[in-house]
């Protein structure tokens, strides 16, 4: 992640954040203790297309939240022993990664990787809930996934990270 901080005279800080997978939020964090986010769109970083405000003690309920003291999640261990091994993960496809602008069926995922594309979460919030080999991916478009953990991390890896070399 990229963080970059830039102060705000008689105003407070601004903070802007750009993932991995290359969203960006600004925070800015007024003098007076309110707190404003703005995520910006995937394809054009200056448009901002939400943002929320919070008052001081909102903010700090939040930062609980995010850093896990309202919620820890059960161990995974635990998950994956319930369902035999069976994973099931989201995961966004990056901008440059080599499935994108492939279907499925390209790409073979279920023969080649043993892992089966349970749906898609199109930008846009479509969702595709029986996506077949005719399926396009695009970047950006959120998979679910399911299979075994060295599968999907494979996957992952191979085809939905951004492309090397």
């Amino acid at each position: 992640m990229n963080i970059r901080e830039i102060e705000l005279p008689g105003i407070g800080k601004k903070i802007e954040l750009v993932t991995k997978n290359n969203d960006k939020v600004v925070i800015v964090i007024h003098d007076d203790g309110r707190r404003e986010v703005y995520h910006f769109d995937d394809d054009d970083h200056e448009e901002s297309i939400s943002s929320v405000t919070f008052n001081d003690l909102e903010s700090r309920q939040i930062a609980g939240i995010l850093g896990g003291l309202a919620y820890k999640p059960k161990a995974l261990e635990t998950i994956e022993m319930a369902f035999n091994d069976l994973i099931i993960e989201w995961y966004k496809v990056e901008r440059e990664s080599r499935v994108a602008n492939h279907t499925i069926g390209d790409m073979d995922i279920r023969n080649n990787y043993n892992v089966n594309v349970i749906a898609i979460m199109k930008k846009g919030a479509d969702k595709m809930l029986s996506s077949g080999p005719e399926t396009l991916v695009e970047a950006g478009d959120t998979l679910v996934i399911s299979g075994e953990r060295q599968h999907l991390k494979r996957l992952i890896l191979e085809q939905l990270t951004k492309k090397t070399g």
